[in-house]
């Protein structure tokens, strides 16, 4: 899958409709916080506690944030190769201290 494709299946879906930065972070914490109760792991939670469940979450992480990018404005792909970037950066840093 191409993230351009992906854009494009993602406004197939909800429209062009762009997302505040606000709006964005709402539902970004409606995801994390799902995550969260996944790993919390209290028992009324359990019957949802599949692989299937969490995979899901995480593609909803990653299938979300590609639009999330580009209703701000941002190439989803530009934001990605900052993001590599800044953990090949950060893996360094910590490696050279020792924290790796």
């Amino acid at each position: 899958m191409e993230i351009k494709e992906l854009l494009k299946t993602a406004r197939g879906i909800w429209g062009n409709q762009k997302l505040t930065l606000s709006q964005i972070i709402v539902r970004m914490g409606k995801v994390f916080g799902d995550i969260c109760r996944w790993e919390r792991d209290y028992a009324r939670d359990k019957a949802t506690h599949t692989d299937e469940e969490l995979k899901k979450e995480m593609g909803n992480i990653i299938f979300s944030a590609i639009r999330w990018c580009d209703d701000l404005g941002y190439d989803p792909e530009e934001c990605i190769r900052l993001a590599i970037d800044c953990q090949k950066k950060l893996s360094e840093e910590l490696r050279e201290e020792g924290k790796q």
